[in-house]
C-alpha cells in the first residue's frame, strides 16, 4: 500500500518494503516535484508580467512587433528557397480545406436562408421582392462570404495551428527536427501558411455558392422563381471587380490566419499553459486583424468603383 500526503511544503511518504513499490513512490515524488516547480515558475512569470512598469511593457510591445516582422520576412525567404515541401503543402491543404467543408457548408447555407428571410419584409414594403437575388448575391460575394469564412477559419484552423505548433515547441519536437537535419520552419510554418493562403479563397467561393443555394430555396418557396432566373438575376449586378476583391480579401485573410497561428505556436512557452495561450491568442489576434484588413481593402476597392 502506498500512501502519499501532499502539502504546500511537506511531502509525507510511507515507504513500503517492496522494491517495485519503492520505485513507484520515487517516480510519483519526482513527478510531483516537477509539477510544483513548473507551477511556481508560471506563477513567478505571471507576477513579473503583472508588476512590470509601463516602460517595460511598451518596450516588450515594440520588441514583439520586431519579432513578428522578422518572422514574416523569414517566411518569404524560406517560401521562395528550395527545397520545397510539396507533399506537406498538399497534406495541409487537405487538412485546412477538405476538413473545413462541413462547417463552411452549414454556415453558408444558414447565412443565405437567414439573410433572405430578413431582407424580404423590407423589400416587400416597396414591392421590390424581385430584387432579392441581386441583393443576396451582392451581399454574399462582396462581404459576407469572405468575412464569415475568415472568421470560421480563424476559430477552427488558426487555433489548430497555434495549438499544434505550440505543443511541438514546448515538448522540444522542433529542436529535435533541427538536430535531425530538417528545417522546421520550412516544414512546419511555410507549408501551413501557404496552405491557408491558397485554401481560404476556395472555401470563400464554396461558401458563397452554398449561400446562394440556401437563398434560392427560400426564394423559390415564396415566389416560385426558377433556378435559371435566380442565377441570372443574382449575377447580373456582379462585376469582375467584386469577384477580384473577394478573392483578394480571402487570400489576405488566409495569410493572416496562417502567419498568426504559426507565430503564436512557434513562440509558445510555459508548458501546457503556453499551448492554450497560443491557441487563444491566435483566434483573438486573427479576428482583430481580419476586421482591420476588411476596412482597409473595402476603402481601396471602393476607390475603383
Amino acid at each position: 500500500m502506498i500512501d502519499l500526503c501532499y502539502s504546500d511544503q511537506v511531502i509525507i511518504i510511507i515507504h513500503p518494503n517492496n522494491k517495485d513499490h519503492q520505485n513507484q513512490v520515487n517516480n510519483q515524488i519526482d513527478c510531483r516535484l516537477r509539477q510544483c516547480s513548473m507551477e511556481n515558475r508560471i506563477d513567478n512569470i505571471q507576477k513579473e508580467e503583472y508588476n512590470e512598469p509601463l516602460s517595460q511593457r511598451v518596450a516588450r510591445f515594440f520588441t514583439g512587433l520586431y519579432s513578428i516582422y522578422q518572422f514574416t520576412i523569414r517566411f518569404f525567404k524560406e517560401a521562395f528557397t528550395p527545397p520545397y515541401e510539396f507533399r506537406e503543402i498538399i497534406r495541409q491543404c487537405y487538412n485546412i480545406g477538405y476538413r473545413s467543408l462541413a462547417i463552411i457548408t452549414l454556415t453558408g447555407f444558414i447565412t443565405g436562408i437567414v439573410f433572405t428571410k430578413q431582407s424580404r419584409p423590407s423589400l416587400a414594403e416597396f414591392g421590390a421582392t424581385s430584387w432579392l437575388p441581386s441583393l443576396i448575391s451582392i451581399a454574399l460575394i462582396r462581404a459576407l462570404a469572405p468575412l464569415i469564412t475568415a472568421l470560421i477559419a480563424a476559430g477552427k484552423i488558426g487555433s489548430n495551428i497555434g495549438a499544434e505548433l505550440g505543443s511541438m515547441n514546448v515538448s522540444e519536437q522542433i529542436d529535435a527536427m533541427e538536430v535531425s537535419g530538417t528545417n522546421p520552419f520550412k516544414f512546419l510554418v511555410v507549408t501551413r501558411v501557404l496552405a491557408s493562403t491558397c485554401m481560404l479563397p476556395v472555401l470563400m467561393v464554396y461558401a458563397a455558392l452554398i449561400g446562394l443555394l440556401g437563398s434560392y430555396l427560400n426564394v423559390h418557396q415564396n415566389e416560385l422563381t426558377s433556378f435559371t432566373t435566380f442565377i441570372h438575376d443574382s449575377f447580373v449586378r456582379i462585376t469582375y471587380l467584386d469577384i477580384f476583391a473577394s478573392v483578394l480579401k480571402s487570400t489576405v485573410y488566409g495569410f493572416t490566419i496562417g502567419i498568426t497561428g504559426c507565430y503564436q505556436g512557434y513562440q509558445a512557452k510555459q508548458g501546457t499553459v503556453g499551448v492554450g495561450k497560443a491557441a487563444n491568442s491566435t483566434v483573438v489576434i486573427s479576428m482583430f486583424l481580419i476586421f482591420i484588413e476588411e476596412m482597409i481593402i473595402v476603402q481601396i476597392v471602393n476607390s475603383f468603383r
